[in-house]
């Protein structure tokens, strides 16, 4: 079991800032996005939550110089960087709010989990603001089925995935809102939050944790 509430100054045990390894780190995806992840772009301004910034400020990561530094947090045990979190089926649960672009969501925060050989191993996506929406979806060697849901409005919300053999299921809200059930992988993945950019998207507000609990099976 997991529970990380974020309402101190500092990261929980087992979460570390950036992508693999310390310092300003390139992003996931170096084709899409337009940052690279600073680890003082995640704060704790003492209202009880841990915001994750993306600001208009360039910064340098993998010999490329990007126009703005976005924020990541994960608890991947295999970075080098000391211990961390992964689980093997359960359910996934965050108290988070959502940057807005106007009145949709801002593109890109996302909760989500991974493995370690990643496409083989799965990746969970709980919530990811893509096109001003809310979508979930699960990758694996073979494609990444999901969907969206539009009624998700800028703010606070509760996102979860229940992850079991052959099966995950989605809620927002507390709602049931999909279940995938082809390409489910069985191998721990660990979790991630990142609030990130691509060169099409405006600058947004922070994106807020609350917490993020796992129970496991």
């Amino acid at each position: 079991m997991l529970d990380s509430e974020f309402d101190g100054t500092n990261l929980p045990a087992g979460w570390k800032a950036g992508w693999l390894t310390t310092g300003i780190t390139p992003p996931v995806n170096t084709t899409l996005e337009d940052d690279c992840y600073g680890p003082r772009n995640v704060t704790f301004p003492g209202d009880g939550t841990m915001h994750l910034n993306v600001t208009a400020a360039s910064s340098v990561c993998g010999g490329v110089s990007r126009p703005f530094t976005g924020a990541m947090v994960t608890t991947d045990p295999g970075d080098g960087r000391g211990t961390g979190f992964q689980y093997t089926y359960g359910v996934l649960q965050a108290r988070i709010y959502l940057p807005a672009d106007g009145s949709r969501l801002a593109d890109w925060p996302a909760v989500w989990a991974e493995g370690q050989d990643w496409p083989t191993d799965g990746e969970d996506d709980v919530i990811e603001g893509l096109g001003g929406e809310a979508c979930f979806h699960f990758h694996d060697p073979l494609g990444g089925p999901g969907n969206c849901d539009s009624t998700i409005t800028p703010g606070w919300h509760t996102f979860a995935s229940d992850w079991q053999p052959g099966s995950v299921t989605f809620y927002y809200d507390g709602h049931k809102v999909g279940k995938i059930t082809s390409g489910i992988t069985s191998a721990p993945m660990f979790l991630l939050l990142d609030n990130t950019t691509t060169a099409d998207s405006p600058i947004s507000d922070s994106m807020r944790v609350q917490y993020v609990r796992v129970w496991q099976s």
